[in-house]
């Protein structure tokens, strides 16, 4: 059987549809299966079991990008394709079925399964390597809690105040986590490395895996901590769909947080009060925490 799945540009959006795929894997343990996304979520899907092939779609003002997809899939009868993307282009390839997104009501990762009317929804995954969580256990501290913080986003406004973080982390040292340490986590490029750098001054002695990782590898790391708490962005997917308790700050698109709550089965968003991020106080931030690690 061979799958076409056209899935995100994006990291977040493409880890949400991870549940979808696993979906598809179980259902079709022999299904060979091409993924067409963009470059920076290339690592989403990099140890995703049954993978023949990944394709990136690097977006042109003309659209063109469509086009060269097209021709790189046009000499497959495909028994499946699936498009996240909701394009015009899974109608002018040879398939056998097409299930292409159409939005409706609901989080995100119940929209993406209502395509192929999979219910209940499954929630996002994560794959990794023994490669991947050999390099997490070099990384981080066996004998304390491991805090995750991620500081960043793909919007300024959507990152909360690095005294903020420094904060919670004091609360959280002094409550639930005694002793613990802490890794700050941010993407590749210097725009992150320059928005993670407030944090990384104001907790000297944090454990920097700013742009160091594959995704993969992000993911193992992730997984070995007790908490990740970091800024609505693809790595707060990443987190909530690896299985760590996760906590979503959110504010300035608290309009969507809803939808786009953080799927997995420890995670939840603290909210802010407002629509910006500095209405999001550290008491909310740590409440929030409290009553996630109580849960696990």
């Amino acid at each position: 059987m061979r799958i076409l799945f056209v899935s995100s540009n994006r990291i977040g959006d493409a880890v949400i549809t991870c549940g979808v795929l696993d979906h598809l894997i179980r259902t079709y343990p022999q299904a060979r299966i091409t993924i067409a996304c963009g470059p920076a979520a290339e690592g989403v899907f990099a140890r995703m079991p049954n993978r023949e092939r990944t394709i990136l779609v690097v977006k042109h003002k003309n659209d063109s990008h469509w086009m060269k997809l097209w021709w790189a899939t046009v000499s497959t009868v495909w028994d499946l394709v699936v498009d996240m993307r909701g394009s015009l282009l899974v109608y002018f390839l040879p398939a056998k079925r097409r299930a292409v997104r159409r939005r409706v009501p609901g989080r995100m990762f119940e929209q993406y399964a209502h395509i192929l009317g999979i219910t209940p929804a499954p929630l996002p995954v994560v794959w990794t390597a023994p490669e991947d969580r050999a390099r997490a256990q070099a990384i981080l501290p066996a004998d304390r809690p491991v805090i995750a913080f991620g500081a960043t986003a793909n919007w300024a406004p959507k990152v909360w105040p690095a005294e903020r973080f420094a904060a919670l982390y004091e609360r959280l040292c002094a409550g639930p986590l005694p002793n613990a340490a802490v890794a700050v986590f941010a993407g590749p490029g210097e725009a992150e490395r320059a928005m993670a750098a407030p944090l990384l001054a104001a907790l000297p002695s944090a454990i920097d895996l700013c742009g160091t990782l594959a995704l993969p590898e992000v993911a193992a790391c992730i997984q070995r901590c007790a908490l990740y708490v970091g800024n609505d962005s693809g790595l707060m997917h990443l987190a909530a769909a690896s299985g760590t308790p996760t906590i979503g700050l959110c504010g300035t698109t608290i309009d969507r947080a809803e939808e786009m709550a953080p799927a997995g089965l420890r995670a939840a968003w603290a909210l802010a009060d407002g629509t910006t991020m500095e209405s999001l106080s550290v008491e909310t931030a740590y409440a929030a925490c409290l009553k996630m690690l109580a849960s696990v």
